[in-house]
């Protein structure tokens, strides 16, 4: 079972109840009409139920209908909402009547739905840039218990003939959001990316901290980070089997881990890889995408207190579909379901 075939299963077993504040997008329409016809969540749409049906008519898309439906200009419907969000925002001064005329924005509508636990989770971004999608999730939803900071991780889908990781992938982060994170997010980086690797990937997390040293092998302020960043998420979950600093090689390879990192329960089994800034993560999973012919599911948003994922304006919708599936099993996982 590849692994979109084992997460649809799992979303077909434990249907959420998913966001799409796009509602006009045809590609978003697309990948709702085939969400909804395989049962993989409950669509709730913003917008209005006339405009969005006469376009999926338009398109041809009969499973539409199956949907749930909120009009953000009606103010009957939206009221709680905007109560929320003054009283979410009053220590920025916001007003009321402010608030109202913020919960038009689909964008935070949708967060506030999530936020008030009258959905589970959000897929955006087909037409709004990253930053529309994320301020208005820090705005409403902000992020876990112990996480200040939001990042993106990829899985690595490896070809068969690549021996390294777990079942073929490999879990990346942070390759999406912060270009240069302290000690301190870096380990909140590890914590979240360790998540994801149990909740989407379905591995039992093994983390290593990649620098470009291993086990005090040279001697930089860049290495003392990771190695802070190390000790701060043990002491964040003791029980992760986490380790650091390690260099990517003895991370991965078993022979290079037992003899640079003898004794580590991490080095050379590494499945998660955690990366010292954005620039290191981002490079490294676009060189193994192109030169190992690797899959990259991602970005994975992680981070956040409920999943809203940002997808990119080009995105097929096979990328929605699959970024819908994976919103999904976060929700899932953030359940322990």
């Amino acid at each position: 079972m590849t692994l979109f075939e084992r997460l649809t299963k799992k979303a077909q077993e434990n249907p959420q109840r998913l966001v799409l504040p796009e509602s006009l997008e045809p590609r978003t329409l697309q990948a709702a009409d085939r969400v909804l016809a395989q049962g993989i969540a409950e669509v709730i749409f913003v917008g209005k139920r006339d405009e969005i049906m006469a376009k999926a008519f338009e398109l041809g898309l009969p499973h539409i209908e199956k949907a749930n439906f909120i009009d953000a200009d009606d103010m009957t419907l939206t009221e709680p909402y905007a109560e929320l969000f003054a009283q979410l925002r009053k220590s920025k001064g916001m007003t009321l009547d402010e608030a109202r005329n913020v919960v038009r924005n689909p964008l935070y509508l949708g967060c506030l739905m999530i936020k008030r636990g009258d959905a589970d989770a959000m897929v955006a971004g087909a037409l709004s840039p990253t930053s529309h999608v994320l301020r208005a999730a820090f705005q409403v939803l902000k992020t876990k218990p112990g996480i200040s900071v939001v990042s993106g991780a990829f899985i690595m889908l490896l070809p068969e003939n690549v021996q390294y990781g777990e079942d073929h992938m490999l879990v990346f982060a942070d390759c999406a959001v912060v270009p240069d994170p302290t000690a301190k997010e870096l380990a909140e980086i590890a914590i979240a990316t360790a998540k994801t690797t149990k909740d989407i990937a379905g591995l039992d997390p093994v983390v290593a901290m990649c620098s470009f040293s291993t086990k005090g092998s040279a001697s930089h302020e860049r290495v003392d980070k990771v190695i802070e960043a190390t000790e701060l998420a043990h002491k964040m979950d003791p029980e992760l089997k986490l380790d650091g600093e390690l260099q990517s090689d003895a991370s991965i390879v078993p022979a290079i881990g037992s003899m640079k990192a003898p004794g580590s329960p991490v080095a050379g089994h590494a499945n998660t890889l955690v990366f010292p800034s954005l620039e290191v993560g981002n490079i490294a999973y676009k060189l193994v995408q192109r030169l190992a012919g690797a899959g990259a599911v991602g970005p994975i948003l992680q981070g956040l207190a409920a999943p809203v994922n940002d997808l990119s304006r080009g995105a097929t919708v096979d990328d929605i579909v699959n970024t819908i599936i994976v919103t999904c099993n976060q929700a899932i996982g953030d359940k322990n379901l």
